[in-house]
């Protein structure tokens, strides 16, 4: 193929998918205490949300949480399926002559393995606008996980091993074991991941 594909690949079961953000130690500490993202006043939900489902491309985003002091924390974030789908279908699309803009923000970036070397398909990152993310936080996320010490222990084992496998890591718990998530066509259309007329990428 000669340029990247995209996909969803995350960490879900029957019910829930898991995805990621990074936040400073006081959002996230309370937010782990309470069960509740918005815990800290510090937590806006007047400001845009990028949640990611890639465990890869969050270890990429916040540096294995040692970037900034504003990223030092990372969450998991579980959250329905139906609730994901809902937001995915908020950032599908429109149709062009309709002139207005979808509501969630839909970003494709190329996808990182553990190591943060580029992949060669496209990842999503999900922006989720100040009008939505009150719900979100109140009714979308059913659990929150501080998975800041995995991250950072394998970073420390990529460090000392370089040469340990994926497959080891997996073993280890340091890695998840990510999965594409099946959407409608059509709303793989409407996310751009495939174009009109074609069958879905991958095939």
């Amino acid at each position: 193929m000669s340029r990247p594909y995209k996909q969803i690949r995350a960490l879900y079961d029957d019910e829930t998918i898991t995805v990621y953000q990074a936040y400073n130690t006081a959002i996230a500490a309370a937010a782990i205490a309470q069960q509740k993202l918005n815990a800290s006043p510090r937590f806006r939900t007047t400001r845009m949300t990028w949640i990611k489902p890639s465990w890869a491309w969050m270890l990429y985003r916040a540096g294995y949480s040692y970037k900034d002091s504003g990223q030092e924390r990372i969450l998991a974030l579980k959250m329905r399926h139906a609730d994901f789908v809902a937001i995915l279908q908020k950032g599908a699309a429109v149709g062009e002559e309709s002139g207005s803009l979808p509501e969630v923000r839909i970003q494709w970036d190329p996808e990182r393995d553990v190591r943060l070397g580029k992949l060669e398909f496209r990842s999503i990152q999900i922006g989720i606008p100040a009008g939505l993310s009150e719900r979100w936080v109140e009714d979308m996320i059913v659990e929150i996980e501080d998975v800041t010490d995995r991250a950072r222990e394998l970073k420390k084992m990529l460090d000392e091993m370089p040469d340990v496998s994926d497959e080891e890591l997996v073993e280890m718990g340091l890695v998840p074991v990510e999965r594409p998530f099946e959407l409608p066509e059509e709303l793989q259309r409407g996310l751009r991941m495939v174009k009109v007329g074609t069958e879905s990428q991958g095939s």
